[in-house]
């Protein structure tokens, strides 16, 4: 049963912000697009955030910074979800909350909106890699075969053995320290998000150019070898080569010329999500912003600059609701 009366107010927690619900059926965590995840992503998105909160949902915020890497920006969400889940417990237990959903990372679901949705499609496609190092070599060295040279290859593979390291201590941090507070066992099914549902809001899969331009400034960055890593080729290759993505939702709109492209990419190419889990809504890239202000709801990056709240959540937010849903039941 939904609950309209319940106040969204977020905690700073670790880097990220954290809206704790009393009842929790599970935990979102949303990564924002350029600049608005950096930048008060809890005000720019307010609206999205309140109606998914009013459904029974935990919302977490993790902030990523302005950087070309964005494999290290991919491990520190990862870290940052190790880094919460003991203070979820912790805080519920504080305030006499509900704990039970934290108590298995199945419950834990991805959101996120234009780049945002980069960092959870590596996330998932990192879910594929092996655990033994020297087939997790194997698959890297695949992988960027045709699009990196012997250096970099060296350097994405030196990474991503440290991040497997720091993931499995944590985990096993984690265990003893909720094990501490609640004397309860967590159950975590992957050392990545293998198990939790995701859904891209106009997924912008970038290059070195959607950040810098001119165009020939971008070129010359590239050229040096310390453009936008990995490149659009080599993280739809992670995509394609994981097998993965099998409860993802994908929502596009119309009107959106920045996300166009990857939208068409996922349905053309990849062939997911199925139809069913596959929503194209009236709207530009940055329609899932906006702010509620009595009975109407605020855009102003995209139109209509005011509406009802009623027709936004018909045009947006009921979709998104719907879509969980049902890759809820998908996933179970």
């Amino acid at each position: 049963m939904v609950n309209t009366n319940l106040k969204l107010r977020f905690k700073p927690v670790s880097h990220s912000w954290v809206a704790l619900h009393p009842q929790p059926k599970g935990v979102i965590q949303f990564v924002a697009g350029a600049f608005f995840g950096t930048f008060a992503p809890m005000l720019f998105y307010r609206h999205l955030l309140q109606s998914l909160f009013e459904q029974g949902y935990t919302i977490i915020l993790l902030p990523f910074n302005f950087t070309f890497d964005h494999y290290v920006e991919a491990g520190f969400l990862m870290r940052e979800q190790y880094e919460i889940l003991p203070e979820l417990v912790r805080m519920a237990t504080v305030e006499g909350y509900d704990y039970e959903a934290y108590l298995d990372d199945k419950n834990f679901s991805w959101i996120g909106h234009s780049l945002g949705c980069k960092y959870i499609s590596l996330l998932e496609g990192f879910t594929a890699l092996p655990p033994e190092p020297q087939e997790r070599e194997k698959f890297i060295r695949n992988l960027l075969a045709y699009t990196s040279n012997e250096s970099q290859i060296e350097t994405v593979i030196a990474d991503i053995n440290i991040l497997f390291e720091e993931l499995q201590r944590k985990i096993a941090e984690d265990q003893k320290l909720i094990c501490t507070y609640v004397n309860r066992e967590v159950k975590i099914n992957s050392v990545f998000i293998k198990g939790q549902v995701s859904i891209l809001l106009a997924p912008d899969i970038s290059d070195t150019a959607s950040a810098i331009r001119p165009q020939f400034l971008a070129n010359i960055i590239d050229n040096l070898g310390w453009g936008v890593k990995p490149t659009p080729e080599e993280t739809k290759n992670l995509i394609k080569d994981s097998g993965l993505f099998n409860i993802m939702g994908l929502v596009c709109f119309q009107s959106d010329n920045i996300a166009k492209l990857t939208c068409e990419w996922f349905t053309d190419i990849l062939k997911k999500p199925p139809q069913k889990f596959l929503q194209t809504l009236e709207g530009g890239h940055l329609k899932p912003l906006g702010i509620q202000l009595g009975k109407y709801a605020i855009n102003l990056f995209d139109k209509p600059l005011v509406e009802s709240v009623q027709n936004r959540n018909k045009g947006f937010e009921d979709h998104v609701i719907q879509l969980l849903n049902e890759l809820k039941k998908e996933s179970k």
